[in-house]
């Protein structure tokens, strides 16, 4: 089985690349263009694997989608490719817009001419998997779960950009007949997660003994999925997922964000303590983001049901593996926080004057 990956670079994509790289035995092409969330050194552990290879392309450049697609000849598309972080919507939407929505737009016109020139079983094979966020469904009360059906209401420029790119992938479905497969996630953490994301910026944070920051009154509500969970039921919706249909993917670990931050300054109070007082001394409650949704939550009965799919984490023991990770990997990090990104507030609108 031959894969083409986009974004396998990034956190999610590249949980997804070591997963069938080593554990499926695919052959796999990882396209991304290394944004500044793009990190080769996520990958080191299979980047010398025969079954391996890396293109550095942009999934905008319609050209190159299209190079890609007839040199690798894919049986497979895994779309992870994206700008994903809400708080650098906020202040730069453009970014967003032209990678999720225009992006999407280019590789699913560069799979249906790859897709209409096959024939026979190869065409029949064929698969497009355009991997999206809960963010799509926009905020949930204090009751009930997002499904398939729930509506779209998008409150960020990020979860607008992916809504429409979501609305891109089965239009191509319906139009085409391009043989779609679309996912939904809730919270990812784990491994090789991006520094300015929450739980990772909390343990590097607590561990230089800088401020942790928590929005509002640390109230918002999250679904946490472990990461390698979510690679394999990436690799399962792909393969045996029913066309134009969606498929939410939920650790059913339901969180404060308080509550998060809570269980990561006990963590490092037990693994790496500080001279006097708790980690947790350094909480501070700073300004919310602008359309801060309130809760998250995702209902993944369809996954689980009709797949056989089921999260082999929980929030404590994925938890406690991603201290211990941060803890023991300071190679992968440090070069983030020192060049990249150092821990500072972003999504930050100026005051109107």
């Amino acid at each position: 089985m031959r894969v083409l990956v986009t974004g396998g670079a990034g956190f999610i994509g590249s949980a997804l690349v070591r997963h069938l790289v080593r554990d499926v035995g695919a052959e796999v092409l990882n396209v991304d263009k290394l944004t500044y969330a793009g990190n080769l050194a996520s990958l080191t552990s299979i980047e010398n694997s025969p079954n391996y290879r890396f293109l550095k392309a942009d999934i905008c450049d319609g050209a190159a989608m299209a190079e890609a697609f007839s040199s690798f000849r894919p049986d497979r598309v895994m779309h992870l490719a994206a700008e994903s972080h809400v708080d650098r919507s906020i202040t730069g939407a453009a970014d967003f817009v032209q990678t999720n929505v225009m992006g999407t737009f280019q590789l699913l016109e560069a799979a249906r001419r790859y897709w209409s020139e096959l024939d026979g079983a190869e065409k029949d094979a064929f698969r497009f998997l355009h991997v999206s966020t809960d963010e799509v469904y926009g905020s949930l009360g204090a009751e009930g779960l997002f499904e398939e059906v729930t509506p779209y209401d998008p409150s960020s420029p990020y979860s607008a950009s992916k809504a429409a790119s979501d609305h891109l992938a089965i239009a191509w479905h319906r139009t085409y007949g391009l043989p779609v497969v679309v996912s939904n996630c809730s919270n990812n953490y784990g491994p090789f997660h991006f520094p300015e994301k929450l739980i990772p910026l909390v343990i590097l944070n607590a561990l230089h003994g800088k401020d942790l920051p928590v929005y509002g009154k640390g109230e918002n509500i999250r679904d946490w999925l472990y990461v390698e969970d979510h690679a394999r039921a990436l690799d399962l919706i792909a393969a045996r997922g029913r066309l134009g249909e969606k498929y939410n993917v939920g650790g059913r670990n339901e969180r404060r964000n308080i509550d998060v931050v809570g269980a990561i300054c006990a963590l490092m109070d037990e693994m790496r303590p500080k001279a006097s007082g708790s980690h947790a001394d350094l909480i501070r409650y700073v300004t919310d983001r602008p359309g801060h949704d309130a809760r998250y939550a995702i209902d993944a009965t369809k996954l689980e049901t009709e797949l056989g799919w089921k999260a082999q984490e929980n929030f404590d023991s994925g938890i406690r593996a991603t201290v211990a990770w941060y803890l023991a990997n300071e190679w992968w990090w440090k070069p983030l926080r020192d060049g990249v990104y150092s821990g500072e507030r972003l999504g930050v609108l100026k005051a109107k004057g």
